[in-house]
């Protein structure tokens, strides 16, 4: 996205940016509720209501970034106790993996929206396609796999018990440190230079690649 957006555009991606988040910790809370885990229930994560999922810090830079020119954020996230779940290694890998997998889910429907719609450059079609955008961004970007996305706790269960363990351990310890000091060297370096960063070099082609396969836009 360029620098300098239409207020209409800004708009457009900070409903679906924050609706796609929301959605999103709901995905993680809704299959650990399945799997028998009261703890979401509990704290009343098992909603579509979109203000119970979004965090204040994680919102505020939403709409900054977004202004900016990208948008990045975060929500609440969804509090699970495995031991509580029927099956609890694949049943807490499948209330992980749910949070991208919905953002996956909202990508396809509103690709075949777009479709539908056509390629005419006209508001809906406008929305339908940052929608699949953001939401392929969304699912890429969690599954990288490091604390505290998603994907490091997707890896950790498939290593093997000690490795796993090990691996999040650390990942849940300086994860956040090593992401934190990626985006600031992308934002005070690489943008600075006009050039891609580290997370543009990392998820830009794969969300292009599919983003592409969806729409068949390019």
């Amino acid at each position: 996205m360029a620098d300098s957006q239409p207020p209409e555009l800004i708009v457009m991606q900070l409903v679906i940016i924050f609706g796609s988040i929301a959605l999103h910790e709901f995905g993680h809370a809704k299959s650990a509720d399945a799997a028998g885990d009261p703890t979401p229930r509990a704290q009343g994560r098992v909603t579509l209501n979109p203000f119970a999922h979004l965090d204040p810090i994680g919102a505020i830079m939403v709409v900054v970034t977004t202004m900016s020119g990208f948008g990045i954020g975060w929500g609440k996230p969804v509090m699970v106790n495995p031991r509580l779940m029927r099956n609890p290694r694949w049943d807490q890998f499948m209330s992980v993996l749910w949070g991208p997998l919905t953002n996956l889910l909202l990508a396809i429907f509103f690709a075949i929206l777009l479709r539908m719609a056509g390629s005419a450059n006209d508001s809906f079609a406008v929305f339908c396609y940052l929608a699949v955008y953001i939401n392929v961004s969304l699912a890429v970007f969690n599954l990288i796999p490091i604390g505290p996305l998603d994907g490091h706790w997707l890896l950790a269960a498939l290593l093997p018990p000690p490795y796993g363990a090990r691996f999040g351990l650390w990942s849940r310890q300086a994860g956040s440190l090593v992401l934190l000091a990626v985006i600031l060297v992308d934002g005070l370096v690489f943008r600075r230079m006009g050039q891609p960063g580290i997370l543009s070099r990392v998820i830009v082609p794969p969300v292009e690649g599919l983003v592409g396969i969806l729409t068949g836009l390019r």
